[in-house]
């Protein structure tokens, strides 16, 4: 009674089914959905089954429809072969029948001639009979032959009737009366013969087994130039052919493509001249022909490598022109083996080419590197190549240095292109231009230097340069860079090419005259170097006469170094007393050579070659201006001077004072002492002509030379009191206005560490052949 009350509390509860009930229900379901998917799997088995089974039955149906076809088309051939012997035979047949209408008509008027001759005539040799019998049979057998196209049966058949009568190759003579009939008859087989075989030789198809039995059959026919030139006329039509189906891919190999067009032709010309000494022997008349054959095939290949290359300006076509050489000469090489020499032929052949291409990228070459102004994203350099310029680096030389790499850059594009067979037959060639173009970017950078350029190529006018060189840390990085471009960057460039002649000079035995450079493409390492090295002194002797023509001329055009200096011993920039000092102006040159050396040691850090080289240059710019000055000494030595001994003391001093900065500063004063020299004894010639003596008016030697190395040591000191107050406000004006267009200039004269900066390089290192001054 409670459960059903329970049940009638709680009516829901008996639509909850039990769990095992549920797990029964649905596991029934999943069994009958797995035994369906399975009866479905199955059914796909074995339908599966039977489309392979369909598809092998017919695959297997299909090969014997193939092969049915082949059959007939073989059945097909020879049913044109028999058709075509029928032809003949018919024709044979009717030729024959008018032939024996015609003998029977002339036999008729013939009879009564016959019936009066005496009786022995119709006791004929009845051999005579047989041997017409033979003659006949043989005739009938080669039409046959030649009916069904057995060509090769038909020449033995030719041969063996030669054999048996040597009258039909003409060299017997023929007593038988019917023997020019038949051999009429017999070269007109023969001809026949000829002509199948030849049709032969200029089908397109005819493989090499064919093509060399149709050529041996034409030389059995006594054929032989007409063998020979057919047999070079396939392997000709068979190389273009081959060629033809290569040539729409050679864009899609722009480097590769003359490689394969090169082994095309050479291994055509090989396998060509082994099938001719195979078939023809030794004979110099085909190998002459040969030989010439080979030649006009090598000159198709060099217009077709020339027609499908890229622009003759770009590294593409170089890299095209270098394959092809490499390619070539080595093919050329194997080829001398075989007895033919087509080397020298070859280069005779490619120089044109390759001197065109290698001009053309040259060209290029010079546009992009003058094109300081163009920007060039794709520039990529290795930190080998990039580090050494990128020292001259700053927001005021960005183009210069761009403009260096770009340079670097070009010149590697274009070495990397050539193979080692280019550089040795045009190593020499390329260097040259390589040269000449250093020499194009040094006369670009001339024109960035300020002052006029002297040179008379270079009549461009200064507005068409993209950056200018106005300070002197600009200047001395302009100089540093052609100097790390020709003594560092273009020697590792270009080292490959070096390696790759020296090389061949080594092995200069093992080669043949074939494949050796000409003496005239041969160039000297030091050489080379010593056109860069000449280069570069241009560059900087132009920086140096500006920079001193800017230190020598005032803005107004007026000389500083004055003649009115050491004229009667006064003059405002003279200052001779108890302690004597050097004159203004060189007192401002020291000042000057001390405040660029502070730069370079900036700006050239690292490079004390490079340093010392510029101010022993500048050095001896001043005094050789002042030796070559006519207006100095026309003044100078004007009988209406007024000259006096401290005039010449004067003088003497500053020349000991210019070759004492040169010995303290450790750099080269040979060339500045040979001038000085100079100089001193021209002065001292024109006083004595006025009647001063020298040796009662001079101190000695020794005492110039302690003077002008206490003078260096005042200006360096910055010695107080009277040794310098008397360097008035014209000292100080001249100074500042020599050194305000520079930059980093120093405070005063006084600073040793400034002095240091270019005074602490050894002597030795200026004595490297490299780079020195060529009159030192």
């Amino acid at each position: 009674m409670e459960s059903s009350e329970e049940e009638d509390d709680f009516p829901s509860i008996e639509s909850v089914t039990p769990q095992s009930k549920i797990d029964t229900i649905y596991q029934s379901k999943t069994e009958k959905g797995i035994r369906k998917l399975c009866f479905e799997l199955l059914d796909l088995k074995d339908a599966v089954e039977n489309l392979c089974g369909n598809a092998r039955a017919k695959y297997l149906a299909f090969l014997r429809l193939s092969e049915e076809v082949v059959e007939m088309e073989h059945e097909l051939n020879e049913l044109r072969k028999h058709i075509s012997a029928q032809g003949i035979l018919v024709q044979d047949l009717m030729t024959g029948v008018c032939h024996e209408l015609d003998e029977w008509n002339r036999g008729d008027g013939e009879i009564q001639e016959a019936q009066e001759e005496p009786k022995h005539c119709d006791l004929e040799d009845p051999l005579s009979n047989e041997a017409e019998d033979r003659r006949a049979n043989c005739l009938e057998n080669i039409d046959v032959l030649l009916a069904e196209h057995k060509v090769e049966e038909a020449i033995e058949a030719i041969d063996a009737e030669e054999r048996a009568c040597p009258e039909l190759r003409g060299s017997v003579d023929m007593s038988d009366d019917g023997m020019p009939s038949h051999k009429s008859d017999f070269q007109k087989r023969k001809a026949m013969l000829g002509d199948q075989l030849v049709h032969i030789t200029e089908q397109p198809s005819v493989g090499i087994t064919e093509l060399r039995k149709a050529v041996s059959g034409l030389l059995k026919l006594g054929k032989g130039p007409l063998a020979h030139q057919l047999l070079l006329k396939a392997c000709g039509s068979r190389l273009q052919r081959s060629i033809l189906a290569f040539l729409p891919l050679c864009p899609c190999y722009p480097e590769t493509y003359p490689s394969t067009l090169s082994n095309l032709v050479f291994s055509t010309i090989s396998s060509t001249t082994k099938e001719i000494d195979s078939i023809f022997g030794d004979n110099p008349v085909y190998s002459n022909r040969v030989v010439q054959w080979a030649e006009w095939e090598i000159e198709s290949l060099v217009r077709l490598v020339k027609e499908n290359a890229a622009a003759s300006e770009t590294v593409f076509a170089l890299r095209a022109a270098s394959i092809c050489v490499q390619a070539s000469l080595n093919h050329c090489s194997v080829l001398e083996s075989q007895g033919l020499k087509l080397s020298k032929l070859l280069l005779v052949l490619l120089q044109p080419y390759v001197e065109e291409v290698l001009e053309l990228n040259f060209r290029r070459a010079r546009r992009e590197v003058l094109d300081f102004a163009g920007t060039d994203e794709s520039l990529q350099l290795s930190p080998r190549f990039a580090s050494p310029l990128s020292t001259f680096a700053t927001s005021s030389n960005s183009v210069l240095v761009d403009g260096g790499m770009r340079f670097i850059s070009i010149v590697k594009d274009i070495v990397e292109q050539l193979t080692p067979l280019v550089i040795l037959h045009f190593g020499g060639n390329i260097l040259t231009r390589i040269s000449q173009l250093f020499d194009k970017y040094v006369d670009t950078l001339i024109k960035a230097l300020p002052g006029p350029s002297e040179d008379d190529s270079l009549t461009e006018p200064k507005d068409t340069v993209p950056f200018r060189a106005e300070t002197d840390s600009q200047q001395l990085a302009l100089l540093g860079a052609a100097f790390t471009i020709a003594e560092e960057l273009l020697p590792m460039v270009v080292s490959r090419i070096w390696s790759v002649l020296n090389e061949s000079k080594e092995a200069a035995s093992g080669l043949t005259d074939n494949i050796m450079p000409p003496t005239s493409n041969t160039i000297e390492f030091k050489d080379w170097r010593r056109h860069l090295q000449h280069s570069w002194d241009k560059l900087k002797d132009h920086f140096c006469r500006q920079y001193v023509l800017n230190f020598i001329y005032s803005r107004d055009g007026k000389t500083r170094l004055d003649v009115q200096i050491y004229l009667n011993g006064e003059g405002e920039d003279l200052i001779w007393d108890s302690d004597p000092l050097p004159s203004l102006p060189f007192q401002a040159l020291f000042g000057k050579l001390q405040q660029l050396a502070t730069v370079a040691g900036d700006v050239l850090l690292g490079r004390e070659k490079i340093q010392k080289v510029l101010l022993a240059r500048l050095t001896e710019t001043v005094v050789m201006w002042l030796s070559d000055e006519h207006d100095f000494w026309g003044v100078l030595e004007d009988d209406s001077a007024s000259l006096q001994p401290l005039g010449l003391q004067q003088l003497i001093l500053d020349m000991h004072f210019t070759v004492e900065i040169a010995r303290f500063a450790g750099y080269p004063s040979r060339i500045v002492h040979q001038i000085a020299s100079a100089i001193i004894a021209r002065a001292i010639r024109t006083f004595s002509a006025r009647g001063i003596d020298p040796q009662s008016a001079l101190p000695e030697d020794e005492w110039f030379v302690d003077t002008a190395k206490v003078a260096i040591s005042k200006l360096l000191m910055g010695a107080s009191g009277s040794d310098t107050s008397e360097i008035d406000d014209e000292h100080i004006t001249i100074h500042d206005e020599i050194i305000s267009d520079s930059e980093g200039s120093p405070s005063s004269l006084s600073s040793i560490d400034s002095f240091e900066s270019f005074a602490s390089a050894d002597m030795a290192e200026l004595e490297s052949p490299v780079y020195t001054d060529p009159e030192a």
